[in-house]
């Protein structure tokens, strides 16, 4: 995801005595928020990975999003019918800051460059998280599990500007952030490598159908 944010450049300044902006770590496989009730929070991504998961009646895990470096998240991005399904997951140790959306337009009494910024930028924010999640429903409308492995593959490349590129999940998440089978999406990526569509070494993928 790319912003206007840069966050590296000025989270320096951002002052402990800014009350309306907190800033919290969680490490490997806790749980960052669960989007039970409409409490309205955002969070951006400063360091690690982390990603929102549902879980069915039956413990079966589906990955809805996966967050980076700099990427937002929160209830405050969905409508209250899904929040008691989502929670969000640490992948890695991360970082966040983390404020409500009542606060963005609030001033600030310590007029702190860091909330003036976001303040700033926070339409664009927005911007890139509506782009993201078009991304999401894009991958998952696509018919076949083929045609989702490579519509997949395809975002992955052009973001790294690269045929080459790691896949940011284990196969097992992968199959759940795709909505497919593990099975049948294993044998998929046999056969686009089998057809040379793709080289496969361990989670690093080189496209040559581009």
């Amino acid at each position: 995801m790319n912003n206007n944010l840069y966050i590296e450049n000025f989270i320096k300044d951002f002052s402990s005595n800014c009350k309306l902006v907190q800033k919290k770590s969680f490490r490997k496989n806790q749980t960052i928020t669960t989007y039970i009730q409409k409490r309205n929070q955002i969070y951006i991504l400063i360091n690690g990975e982390a990603d929102l998961v549902r879980y069915d009646l039956n413990g079966n895990k589906s990955i809805i999003e996966h967050f980076t470096k700099n990427d937002i998240f929160g209830e405050a991005f969905y409508i209250i019918t899904t929040n008691n399904e989502l929670s969000v997951e640490a992948r890695k140790n991360c970082e966040l800051l983390f404020f409500t959306y009542e606060n963005i337009n609030q001033k600030c009494k310590h007029n702190c460059k860091f909330h003036q910024t976001l303040t700033e930028n926070f339409s664009n924010l927005i911007l890139n998280k509506v782009m993201d999640l078009n991304t999401r429903i894009e991958i998952l409308t696509k018919r076949s599990i083929r045609e989702k492995l490579r519509g997949y593959f395809n975002i992955l490349s052009t973001r790294n500007l690269s045929q080459t590129f790691s896949i940011p999940f284990s196969l097992t998440d992968l199959a759940d952030y795709l909505s497919v089978d593990r099975s049948a999406m294993m044998r998929e990526l046999k056969l686009l490598k089998d057809e040379g569509f793709i080289k496969k070494n361990g989670n690093k993928i080189t496209l040559l159908y581009k």
